[in-house]
């Protein structure tokens, strides 16, 4: 089926055939790879990478494939099991680690898989670190340890209490305060790790919460990309409970969506905007977002006499642009909060305190936040690339075709308009063109990506 090799790991479809699919000799070659990488780092007697993992149904054969890899390389293994990806990424640095590696495929759907790389920082490499590991993949230069030098493996299963501790520990996250709301909250965790993390989180800040979807079997009971077509279930179930919103992960928990208490979306872009605005009014600075990120965020941060900056997608990117900048919050408009404070990596569980203590301190209905929000609405579509498609060929007539408007090609080509913008890009993670665009309306968003992916096809001759 398909197996995608990028700087940020390896990612595909479990079966098949090697070089094709995620099968079990392709995730022991790229382990294998990661952990050469590793050891050229720094010369030491002993390396320890931590390990986590979501509860996709291939989870447990990938762990124990690279598991095992790492230890016959001689390289010691922090095993967190079900985990979640800022979990492991806040682990890293705790272990005074080398390295981390999370095995989950994200929002993609069960039957795929992937190896996320991480540095000693807990943060995702960088596209040298990441170029030069696909190289040692190719070459399958490795060398293994004796048997004497193999590595160990130290089980640890505490890590999301660890992880949960450290929320509650932020300056900015007062239990007590959101304690005294009561809050009712509905958590879909797509039958995954967010499952067991997000309900501990609430329970420790006195939230009452039910749960849909919250046994970690792998089973997805939707789509596990949390978008509006696929959270049918929880829409109805927050006003059926009366609850005060509804709080939605992906399987690995690097990325969060609300529903208001009236079964609307709070919407994935204001997940961010949202925990901004709370933090920008406590410490005031700066904001970086992605290219295919919301024009909310700049307005808000704008509001509070801070600067934003916009990157590249991809979340080192956006890391990258954050320590340039010294902003203080950050993140993806996919509902992925990154918060320094804590550590530098997407974090649902990080942002659903900061959203708590904004909602407690505001006061008022999440409904009554949103609302109050600028008001822009995001269409976000793909185009399925077919072999022989020349992608950069359509990118680049796409440009050339809106050359008069105001146009950045640092990520794929966007378009900004007056009153809104749209952002095309190949996808790293999954074999299509991305297309992202936002506008005053929804209406007026949907027939812009409508119209786009028509001037595509035309391009494209398809």
């Amino acid at each position: 089926m398909t197996l995608i090799k990028s700087i940020s790991g390896i990612r595909g479809t479990i079966g098949g055939s090697t070089g094709d699919n995620l099968t079990p000799l392709d995730a022991v070659k790229f382990a294998a790879s990661y952990g050469s990488w590793l050891k050229a780092q720094t010369q030491q007697d002993k390396y320890t990478v931590v390990i986590g993992r979501d509860a996709r149904l291939s989870g447990e054969m990938i762990q124990n494939l690279v598991v095992s890899t790492l230890v016959g390389m001689g390289i010691d293994v922090v095993d967190l099991g079900l985990s979640t990806t800022p979990t492991v990424e806040y682990a890293v640095p705790v272990e005074k680690a080398d390295g981390g590696i999370i095995l989950t495929a994200s929002h993609n759907p069960k039957q795929w898989n992937a190896l996320k790389l991480l540095n000693a920082k807990g943060e995702f490499l960088d596209g040298v670190q990441g170029a030069k590991i696909l190289e040692t993949a190719e070459a399958e230069d490795f060398t293994f340890a004796e048997v004497d030098d193999l590595g160990q493996v130290i089980k640890k299963d505490d890590y999301i209490e660890k992880h949960i501790q450290s929320v509650l520990d932020l300056p900015l996250v007062d239990a007590d305060t959101i304690r005294a709301k009561k809050f009712k909250v509905v958590v879909d965790g797509v039958n995954s790790t967010g499952g067991i993390a997000v309900p501990k989180l609430l329970e420790a800040l006195g939230v009452e919460c039910i749960e849909l979807y919250c046994e970690p079997n792998g089973h997805f009971p939707h789509n596990p990309e949390p978008l509006k077509e696929h959270l049918t279930d929880i829409c109805a179930l927050v006003p059926e409970e009366g609850a005060d919103f509804g709080i939605v992960v992906d399987p690995d928990v690097d990325r969060l969506a609300f529903i208001s208490n009236t079964g609307e979306m709070f919407g994935e872009e204001y997940t961010l905007v949202a925990c901004a605005d709370y933090v920008l009014g406590k410490t005031p600075g700066n904001t970086v977002s992605n290219l295919s990120s919301s024009r909310a965020l700049r307005d808000i941060t704008e509001k509070h006499g801070g600067k934003y900056q916009a990157s590249a997608v991809g979340e080192v990117n956006v890391v990258v642009a954050m320590k340039d900048s010294k902003a203080i919050i950050g993140g993806e408009g996919n509902g992925g909060i990154i918060y320094p404070e804590s550590h530098y990596g997407r974090d649902s569980l990080v942002g659903t305190a900061l959203f708590l203590m904004h909602l407690a301190e505001q006061g008022g209905t999440v409904q009554e936040m949103r609302d109050a929000y600028p008001s822009y609405f995001m269409a976000k579509k793909k185009i399925q690339l077919t072999p022989g498609l020349d992608v950069d060929g359509i990118l680049k007539g796409m440009a050339e075709k809106y050359k008069n408007e105001q146009v950045s090609t640092v990520d794929g080509v966007k378009v900004d308009f007056a009153t809104n913008w749209v952002h095309l890009r190949k996808s790293n993670t999954e074999p299509i063109i991305r297309i992202y665009t936002e506008a005053q309306t929804e209406a007026e968003a949907h027939d812009l990506a409508d119209r786009i992916i028509g001037e595509i096809k035309e391009i494209a001759g398809i």
